[in-house]
């Protein structure tokens, strides 16, 4: 397994202009929080069916008992981890990566979506997902700091879910 985006993907030159290395730092901060619950509640769910209901899984307990800044930041170490270590076995965190980009409302910063989308393109094309989290969170965003979404590989966009209770 090589790693394919981190520190590195954040502050070189490219699409997207490199963030401040304090808003970086502020992500990995936020995103070390969240990081032991989320190997935890990855590894658990490796070892149970596939095909459970989201809900009921480990990685759906997590995200269900997380506000929406946890949440994103919990997104984003997904999204981070997984560009990182693209393989048979990221299944389960691209599960996670998939139900968090469904949620909408999570409040998104113009920043966060830069940081994962230099991931992404870091990435290169071997991780299918690579879009996935950051296509969505940047359709959260007010439309003048989304970023130019023509010039992104064309992937699927989860379906926008409502939070359960609302109508």
């Amino acid at each position: 397994m090589a790693s394919v985006a981190g520190w590195a993907a954040a502050s070189t030159s490219g699409a997207f202009p490199p963030l401040p290395r304090a808003v970086v730092q502020a992500f990995y901060r936020r995103m070390r929080a969240v990081a032991p619950a989320a190997v935890g509640a990855i590894e658990r769910d490796r070892a149970t069916d596939p095909e459970r209901a989201f809900s009921d899984t480990a990685c759906g307990r997590l995200a269900g008992s997380l506000d929406d800044a946890g949440l994103r930041a919990l997104g984003m170490w997904t999204h981070h981890w997984c560009m990182r270590f693209y393989d048979d076995d990221t299944r389960v965190g691209r599960r996670l990566v998939r139900e968090i980009a469904a949620r909408p409302g999570l409040g998104w910063t113009a920043d966060e979506v830069r940081w994962m989308l230099r991931e992404s393109f870091s990435a290169g094309p071997a991780a299918a997902d690579r879009f996935t989290l950051p296509r969505a969170a940047a359709g959260q965003l007010p439309p003048a700091d989304r970023p130019a979404l023509a010039c992104w590989p064309e992937v699927e966009v989860p379906r926008q879910r409502r939070p359960e209770g609302s109508r």
